[in-house]
């Protein structure tokens, strides 16, 4: 990056945790631009004991933070908002690099930072409590109240939003929060955070950014002071997330993904259809949780979607990102180009048929489209997180309902139909977090309930109304007059 003060500069943060402000790391490992292979900077790298000394700090500083003015609180967020917006070119650049996406992608994570410190600005001036019915002379009221200390482990695909949308309530509902970020994307998942609400006034230690490994994660999960977990990921970390969590007996919130469904109906506009397709399962190469991972059209149109596809898939420009040039980037490293490429040539091998795509130029894998799959391959069963189109034919909406549901957990599903009644009709069968009638699977208005069932995590678990839910807790409250006089 460039060496001119900026921000962002690397030089605040090199080698660095924030923790009580910004100080020298155990570790330190390079941060890789995945489209080039260039050295952004060189990030710091958080120990297990790290955890212990950040929720200390985090559980001594929460009290007051708590107990600060609503309107205190608000505008540190409204604050946030601003500095985001000030320097949001520098910020989506950055995330563009960092990411491997293309440079409209990271400017969305801006924007949508934005509206996330916007609306946590309105959560402290909301009602935090009811008044309950009692007997004579007692007053009665549930509040809410934080938790204290919540941790969140968040994924390199969206790492500003996914990240934010968990740290902005959090903190907005009064709790301290500590973010280990993915440590693929530490500046994008967690310093570009710690900068922004250390300018906008955030009192120290209530928000601690500690980059690290698999084992920072699970002191994170086990650490006392720690009252609740929010993990955004793969299912098979999330199980583990879940269980330790639960032998600590600390509140856990999973969002994994899972198995998403488009259905397109034979009455829908098939150009509208095929650029909804694509935008769906090829947005950031398909590396996200709501990506179109099966298409479910119905035989009639088949034929003539495919080829619309498949000619998008040919023409669709891939490369560098940051360039401004292309629609797709690279995939994050070489772990996930390979098993997404797995993935493709299993699916060949059990009978489908790969008609564009399939091959990679290092981690630059090309748009791609199967046709004939079915329940049973590993592009249909499992999230590919790649750039694939899969493609299932359907004769009646029966049909196409059970192929849509037949998964072990579906976040977000979609039909398209020029018949509005019939295709809610199916939205209302299909068994999913997050379900959109008339559009692609890729939504998201950051005041919306966002989770799913089963692989998908446990349910709708933060977002918009769901956030006092998530990060506050109930405390029954009484107050009288004079104690009574009880006969024993």
């Amino acid at each position: 990056m460039s060496s001119t003060p900026t921000f962002l500069s690397p030089a605040l943060w090199r080698e660095s945790v924030y923790s009580g402000g910004w100080r020298t790391a155990g570790a330190a490992a390079d941060i890789v631009e995945p489209a080039t292979g260039q050295v952004l900077a060189r990030a710091g790298v958080a120990l297990p004991p790290d955890v212990a000394s950040a929720a200390a700090a985090g559980a001594a500083a929460q009290g007051a933070w708590a107990a600060s003015a609503p309107r205190e609180r608000a505008a540190v967020f409204l604050k946030a908002a601003a500095l985001l917006q000030q320097h949001s070119d520098e910020l989506a650049l950055w995330i563009t690099r960092e990411t491997g996406a293309i440079l409209p992608k990271g400017q969305h994570e801006v924007r949508e930072a934005i509206t996330f410190c916007h609306v946590a600005a309105a959560m402290p001036m909301q009602p935090q409590g009811q008044v309950l019915p009692s007997v004579p002379g007692r007053l009665s009221l549930a509040r809410r109240v934080p938790h204290g200390v919540v941790g969140v482990i968040s994924p390199f695909n969206f790492p500003l939003i996914l990240t934010l949308r968990v740290v902005a309530p959090a903190l907005a509902a009064g709790n301290a929060v500590i973010v280990k970020p993915d440590a693929r994307t530490p500046v994008s998942g967690g310093y570009l955070i710690a900068r922004i609400f250390e300018e906008a006034g955030l009192p120290k230690d209530v928000l601690h950014v500690l980059p690290g490994g698999a084992d920072v994660g699970e002191a994170l999960v086990a650490e006392p002071r720690v009252a609740m977990i929010s993990f955004t990921g793969s299912a098979a970390a999330g199980r583990r997330v879940g269980e330790l969590a639960a032998r600590h007996l600390k509140k856990a919130s999973l969002e994994l993904g899972g198995i998403n469904s488009l259905l397109i109906l034979d009455d829908a506009d098939l150009d509208l259809a095929a650029a909804n397709v694509a935008w769906g399962a090829w947005l950031h190469q398909g590396q996200i949780c709501m990506a179109s991972n099966r298409v479910i059209v119905h035989e009639s149109i088949a034929g003539a979607l495919t080829e619309r596809l498949v000619a998008k898939a040919t023409h669709l420009p891939v490369g560098d990102g940051a360039s401004g040039q292309v629609a797709l980037g690279p995939l994050i490293d070489a772990k996930q180009r390979d098993r997404v490429h797995a993935v493709v040539q299993d699916a060949v091998k059990t009978g489908a048929r790969l008609l564009a795509g399939g091959t990679h130029d290092g981690l630059f894998y090309k748009p791609t489209v199967l046709a004939d799959v079915k329940p049973g391959m590993r592009c249909v069963d499992e999230e590919v997180f790649g750039p694939v189109v899969n493609l299932m034919t359907f004769a009646t909406d029966d049909e196409a309902v059970a192929l849509a549901n037949a998964h072990a957990g579906g976040l977000a599903a979609a039909v398209i139909s020029r018949s509005v009644g019939r295709a809610m009709g199916i939205a209302q069968r299909l068994r999913a977090g997050m379900v959109h009638v008339n559009d692609q699977t890729v939504n998201d208005d950051a005041t919306n309930p966002f989770g799913g069932p089963g692989v998908a995590g446990n349910g709708n678990v933060h977002g918009g109304p769901a956030d006092w839910e998530a990060f506050t807790t109930w405390q029954w409250l009484t107050v009288k007059d004079a104690p009574p006089p009880y006969p024993f």
